[in-house]
């Protein structure tokens, strides 16, 4: 049954043969719980981008069409400015905005905003004594102008677009070289030329340079329908999404998208609303008054703080807002029937590989200018009062007695047992209720967690997690049906590494359950925890077999403690100035004195294909880092089994404790590993723990880190923070001349993947950030070795063939030119007709660069993934280099030089036409032009390694095209006027 009355649950008794976890008398001082509602993950993305002038040096992610005031305008910066705002576990975009779960309503602030500073209200009648913006809800909000809701995601309106056209185009030097010759072709008896030809290419090239513009800037958004509420009928009506104002509340059905920015409110799903649940229907959300007060824009992405103080049923209350409550304009509702809403202003080819295509989760590789563990729900050991637990025991590591001292793993059966019998029974019911209690998980979403998997593995010990509501949890413990009070939440990130749990258990008692990393789980225990040194060691052991660790602590906490921490902790979770931090400060003061229940350890199953992806890499010649915030020995064993390192490696591990100590070090060794016989048959490994490579960061020694780190094949760094992640990358790009790549998964990647060269983001289970950060998304790991082995080694001799191919072609041309030059002494005559000189690049010689820079493969794929040594060929500029210019530069001098003296000496008298006229100086030019064009085409298809449909389009198309056009422009050209070189 659910929701059992305390009565059904074991009371918390402690016999004299039994540990008491609790048994502390010291008061620490605590705090309130805040109202963490249970609201959706949304993945939003705007249907607008943000507007960059043309400089690049202003943004404005609202740009609008019109201003309704005459005022000046305050520059908007908003986290949802036409990028996407990642909501804790952010889904891809146009997935579900809820997973099975209920969305919460939410209320709108303004688009416009003044400046000032940002002050958390006292709870006073005067909601706008601060700097932050006020939104009346259901009421004209004529206290600040606040603009419409028509966006315009465009950079040109009707009166602007001539002249930001031009002026970004001849802001090209290369427009403006061709505008300058176009200019000079117009002075009679300057330029040989025709005066068009120049002028007219220019004209056409611009033209369709403009209607791309219009194209990608054109959008149509604000006629669409949506439903507000009209509080004088009470009833939502249909309205356009440019008459939504400031406060209003909209209600969106499933499948509908969001007109605004919105704060959720109330939805179909009741269990995922608190304070506005009640909000159901017309009548009810009429009556809704109140206020939103928020901060004012600013340029983190994935924060947002807010307050909703409204007259509710129970009199005026205070919410806090958070980026879990906020609906991005843009996004689309899935999986809900209905949410009230009130406004809130504010390569092709990779794409298509099928090779890089993950069918299980419908993802193909993104190309746009981690998990590396695909599974981690396997809950494999545990540390429980001191004594080891497995799954699976060898009969050789089973629990014994050695010299009077336990040693070996318990199964999970005798823990069963323990439960009821042995002295750490109330130790390990405390255990597994807060691996059931202490988490975030949602029981019908299918993620792949660190959570989800501690979940899992409390429930096959019989400690079932069923349902998450806004304010409670329950466990069904032994087939019984508990219900936990969740009073406060402070939650997990990367600065405080652990996540703790304020609930009142079904006997009354508040408990504070916490985990987390062991560094800070430590430090924070009371004096009297005896479980420790056992415990110590059980993490040393699972470390060492590559399993992830956290340690598992809670204290009980008093009704006066909780009393007076919930003030400090309410007033936190309120505040628009610096709200994390000051949480983050409230959880300071209740995490402390803790009783050290034990640990879990839980195994990394990598995706298929990860160790063989590493090792081929490393045989194409890339150095791989891995950068991770695991622990030394765990991070050190990953490293083993996916091939980063192997047995023969040395190992070179810095832990050391200061900046002169780290000097010291690395000075060392650097000195003895120069000092090596043979090095490549002593390959290195660097290990490194984040304190010590703060030290090496430093400016005084990242030189001398940097030099080791580079001896070595290897390189881990390891209990690294998103920050030194992002700093080790910049130390590489800094001093290093070589292209930096950087792969990773998740937020705390992020940093990481934008500082390097070329970013890789997964996307997968750790959410989408790491993946819209990044250059190119793929959804598994093993897809790296082809998007660089083969698209990288294609894509890279691709460029290198069409850049010096393009140099030869205009060579060869217009060195014939030259060569006449000399011969009608520099008067500036021409050979060609000046239209067919034009149409050289613009027709007959585009086609094949672009085939060859798309299309050829100079080995296939199959080679290049079997031989990953072929890649280095890129690395060492065989493809591109000074020789291999001077050498395209020279053929092309040759065959230009060859082809202008046997045209010379082939018409050196004339030709003699059959009506007795002679074919001379235009005849003799279209005939080197023909022959030109014929060798650069000849020259394409000797170095083209890959011919396919296109290729027989290029080559012998373009020449084929060629023949037909001068037949016909011979003739129709110069009875318009076009060509008066071939007039007569």
């Amino acid at each position: 049954m659910s929701g059992t009355s305390g009565n059904n649950f074991p009371q918390r008794q402690y016999p004299s043969n039994l540990i008491d976890p609790f048994d502390d008398s010291e008061t620490v001082e605590t705090s309130q719980s805040t109202d963490n509602l249970s609201v959706p993950q949304a993945a939003a993305i705007p249907s607008f981008r943000p507007y960059f002038s043309s400089d690049n040096t202003s943004f404005d992610p609202y740009f609008n069409d019109s201003t309704e005031d005459d005022e000046e305008q305050v520059p908007l910066y908003s986290e949802s400015s036409g990028l996407t705002r990642q909501i804790t576990n952010m889904s891809e975009a146009n997935l579900p905005l809820t997973d099975n779960i209920s969305p919460t309503a939410s209320v709108g602030i303004g688009e416009h905003t003044f400046l000032g500073k940002t002050e958390m209200s006292s709870g006073d009648d005067n909601p706008t004594s601060g700097g932050e913006r006020i939104i009346y809800i259901n009421k004209p909000n004529t206290q600040q102008k606040f603009l419409h809701n028509r966006i315009s995601t465009t950079k040109y309106n009707f009166f602007t677009f001539l002249p930001k056209f031009l002026y970004e185009q001849f802001s090209k030097y290369a427009n403006m070289f061709f505008l300058f010759t176009a200019c000079i072709q117009q002075i009679p008896y300057v330029s040989p030329t025709n005066p068009f030809t120049t002028l007219g290419t220019l004209i056409v090239v611009l033209t369709a340079t403009a209607f791309k513009e219009i194209l990608e800037d054109y959008v149509s958004v604000n006629q669409r329908k949506c439903k507000y509420l009209d509080i004088a009928a009470e009833a939502f009506i249909l309205k356009e999404w440019n008459q939504v104002n400031v406060g209003d509340i909209v209600r969106v059905e499933s499948g509908e998208f969001f007109p605004a920015d919105l704060i959720l409110l109330s939805s179909s799903e009741p269990e995922a609303t608190n304070d506005t649940a009640y909000l159901t229907n017309p009548s009810k959300t009429s009556s809704l008054t109140g206020y939103i007060k928020s901060e004012t824009p600013n340029n983190s992405l994935y924060t947002y703080d807010g307050l909703l103080e409204m007259d509710g049923q129970d009199g005026r209350k205070r919410v806090p807002l958070d980026p879990t409550q906020l609906l991005l304009r843009g996004a689309q509702l899935r999986n809900t029937s209905w949410v009230y809403v009130v406004k809130f202003q504010q390569a092709l080819l990779i794409n298509d590989d099928l090779d890089m295509y993950y069918e299980k989760t419908d993802t193909p590789a993104l190309c746009r200018t981690s998990s590396l563990v695909e599974e981690l729900g396997q809950f494999k050991q545990c540390s429980i009062a001191g004594l080891a637990y497995a799954d699976n025991v060898e009969e050789a590591k089973r629990a014994r007695i050695v010299d009077g001292v336990e040693v070996g793993f318990h199964d999970f059966k005798q823990l069963r047992e323990n439960i009821r019998n042995h002295p750490t029974g109330n130790v390990i019911n405390e255990f597994l209720s807060l691996l059931s209690i202490c988490h975030t998980v949602i029981p019908e979403r299918k993620d792949d967690n660190p959570a989800r998997a501690l979940v899992k593995g409390a429930s096959l010990l019989d400690y079932v997690f069923t349902t998450r509501r806004p304010k409670s949890v329950n466990v069904r413990i032994n087939g019984v049906d508990y219900e936990y009070e969740i009073l406060s939440i402070c939650e997990f990130n990367s600065t405080r590494k652990r996540m703790s749990t304020v609930v009142r258990g079904p006997d009354g008692k508040i408990t504070l359950y916490c985990k987390g990393a062991d560094t800070v789980i430590l430090e924070r225990l009371s004096d009297d925890n005896p479980f420790v040194e056992q415990t110590l060691q059980h993490l040393e052991e699972y470390a060492t077999e590559g399993l992830r660790t956290l340690c598992i602590a809670m204290r009980e906490v008093s009704e006066e403690e909780y009393r007076v921490w919930s003030t400090v902790y309410e007033k936190a979770s309120t505040t628009l100035v610096n709200r994390s931090e000051e949480l983050d400060k409230a959880a300071e003061m209740i995490e402390k004195n803790l009783f050290l229940l034990g640990a879990t350890a839980i195994e990394d199953k990598l995706q298929d294909g990860v160790p063989e992806t590493i090792h081929t890499l490393q045989q194409a010649g890339i150095k791989i880092w891995v950068l991770t915030g695991d622990r030394q020995e765990t991070a050190i064993n990953i490293g083993l089994s996916c091939k980063l390192i192997n047995e023969e490696m040395s190992l070179i591990t810095v832990n050391e404790e200061s900046h002169w100590e780290t000097k010291e070090f690395l000075e060392k060794r650097i000195h003895s590993v120069k000092g090596r016989v043979n090095p490549e048959t002593e390959p290195l490994a660097l290990v490194i723990d984040g304190r010590t490579l703060g030290f090496a960061l430093e400016k005084e020694i990242e030189g001398t880190f940097l030099e080791l780190a580079t001896m070595c094949k290897a390189v881990i760094c390891c209990r690294v923070s998103p920050l030194q992640k992002a700093l080790v990358v910049k130390l590489v790009k800094r001093h290093l001349k070589a292209i930096l790549l950087a792969i990773g998964d998740g937020a705390n990647d992020v940093p990481m993947i934008q500082a390097a060269h070329v970013g890789v983001g997964i996307s997968g289970l750790e959410g989408m950030q790491a993946a819209r950060s990044a250059d190119v998304s793929i959804s598994q790991f093993r897809y790296l070795k082809k998007l660089l082995l083969v698209h990288g080694a294609w894509s890279y001799q691709r460029l290198s063939k069409l850049i010096l191919y393009s140099f030869y072609k205009n060579i060869t041309l217009y060195m014939t030119q030259f060569w006449y030059a000399f011969q009608n002494g520099f008067s500036g005559q021409v050979i060609y007709e000046s239209w067919t000189i034009t149409y050289y690049n613009v027709l007959f010689t585009v086609l094949p660069p672009i085939v060859m820079g798309v299309f050829d493969q100079y080995v296939s794929a199959r080679m290049l993934d079997r031989y990953p040594q072929l890649y280095s060929l890129g690395q060492k500029s065989e493809f591109f280099n000074v020789k291999n210019f001077w050498g395209w530069a020279l053929n092309a001098f040759f065959h230009s030089l060859i082809l202008y003296l046997l045209s010379i000496y082939v018409f050196q008298y004339g030709l003699v036409l059959t009506d007795g006229q002679l074919a001379d100086h235009w005849f003799w030019g279209t005939a080197l032009y023909t022959a030109v064009l014929a060798t650069v085409l000849g020259k394409a298809a000797l170095i083209t390694d890959l011919w396919t449909k296109y290729t027989y389009i290029a080559i012998p198309g373009s020449f084929i095209f060629w023949m037909v056009f001068i037949f016909v422009y011979g003739m129709v050209a110069p009875r318009f006027k076009v060509s008066e070189e071939y007039d007569g």
